[in-house]
C-alpha cells in the first residue's frame, strides 16, 4: 500500500512510524544487527521500508528523517527520565508526562510540545531510548517541580532514636542474582512482543482500511465506465438511425435496415435502457 507522500514532501505520522519500526527490524537484529555497517543498514531499512509502503522515498531522505526523529525521541527519553526521578508521591502516569511535556518544551523553548507518541511506543524499549529512573533531584529553571524532604538532620527523620536498628537485608546470591535477571529479561521480552503486536494490529488495521478505500473507488471507477460505455453506445445508436439512406444503394440500404432493426430490438429488451426512446420510431425508409 502506498502512502500519501510516496514522491516525496511532507512526512505523514505512518512513515514516521513505519520508519521507526524499520530501524528497530534492522538495527536491532539479534543476529546481524552488531557487526552491520551503517550504509549496509540503511540499505536494508529503505528496502523494507519500500517493500511495506510502496515509496520510492530514497536512502538520503530516509537517513535524514530519522535523524530528526533521533534527536526528537532522544530529547522526549530525557524528559521522560527526569520527570520519573522526580516523581513525587501520590502522583501518576499522566502527572509525569504532563511533567515530562515541560522538561521538553523547556529544551524548545516553550514552542513545541513533543508529537511523535506512536514513533515512541515503537522505540522505547531500545536500549538507546531506555528510560532509566535515579535518585538526584531535578529542577527546572533552578525552582524544584516539587520540594523532597531532606532526611539527613535525626530530627526530620521518621525513626525514633530509641527505634530498633534495622538490619540490612543480606544480599542475594549469585544463582539467585542470575534467576532474577533471567525473570526480568523475560518480562521485557513479553512485553516488547505485546508492543509489537498492538503495533501489527495497528498495522493490519490501517491496511484494512485502505484495502476497502482501493475496492470501493475501484467500483466507483467501473460504474463511470461502464457509463461511458452505454452513452457511447446509445450516441452511435441515435447515429445509425437517424442516418439518411435515400442516396445509397438496395444492398447498402438493406445493411442499415437490418441494423436499426437490431438496435430496436436489443432497447425493448434492456431493462435499463435510456429514459427517452422516441427517437426509436424514426426510422428512415
Amino acid at each position: 500500500m502506498a502512502f500519501p507522500h510516496e514522491n516525496g514532501g511532507a512526512w505523514s505520522i505512518m512513515e514516521d512510524v513505519l520508519l521507526c519500526e524499520c530501524w528497530v527490524q534492522i538495527a536491532h537484529d539479534p543476529i546481524s544487527g552488531n557487526e552491520m555497517k551503517f550504509s549496509q543498514m540503511w540499505k536494508k531499512i529503505l528496502h523494507k521500508f519500500v517493500e511495506r509502503s510502496g515509496s520510492n522515498r530514497t536512502e538520503s531522505a530516509l537517513s535524514s528523517r530519522w535523524k530528526l526523529l533521533n534527536r526528537e525521541l532522544a530529547k522526549w527519553r530525557d524528559a521522560l527520565t527526569k520527570a520519573m526521578n522526580n516523581h513525587a508521591s501520590g502522583e501518576n502516569l499522566s502527572d509525569e508526562i504532563v511533567q515530562a511535556q515541560m522538561w521538553y518544551g523547556a529544551t524548545r523553548q516553550g514552542k513545541k510540545d513533543f508529537n511523535h507518541t506512536q514513533c515512541w511506543e515503537v522505540v522505547k524499549h531500545c536500549p538507546k531510548f531506555s528510560v532509566i529512573r535515579t535518585a538526584p533531584t531535578v529542577v527546572l529553571n533552578e525552582t524544584p517541580l516539587h520540594d523532597l524532604q531532606s532526611l539527613d538532620s535525626p530530627m526530620e527523620s521518621p525513626m525514633s532514636e530509641d527505634s530498633p536498628i534495622q538490619k540490612e537485608p543480606r544480599p542475594i546470591g549469585r544463582k539467585a542474582a542470575k534467576a532474577k535477571r533471567g525473570i526480568n529479561s523475560t518480562s521485557n521480552s513479553s512485553k516488547f512482543l505485546e508492543e509489537i503486536a498492538s503495533q501489527n494490529a495497528l498495522r493490519i488495521e490501517i491496511d484494512k482500511k485502505a484495502q476497502e478505500d482501493d475496492r470501493a473507488m475501484a467500483i466507483e471507477f467501473a460504474k463511470e465506465r461502464e457509463y461511458k460505455r452505454k452513452e457511447n453506445e446509445e450516441k452511435k445508436d441515435r447515429e445509425t438511425m437517424a442516418m439518411d439512406t435515400s442516396h445509397m444503394s438496395p444492398e447498402t440500404k438493406q445493411y442499415w435496415k437490418l441494423e436499426r432493426r437490431a438496435i430496436m430490438r436489443r432497447k425493448l429488451f434492456q431493462d435499463d435502457g435510456p429514459s427517452n426512446t422516441d427517437w426509436l420510431n424514426d426510422e428512415n425508409p
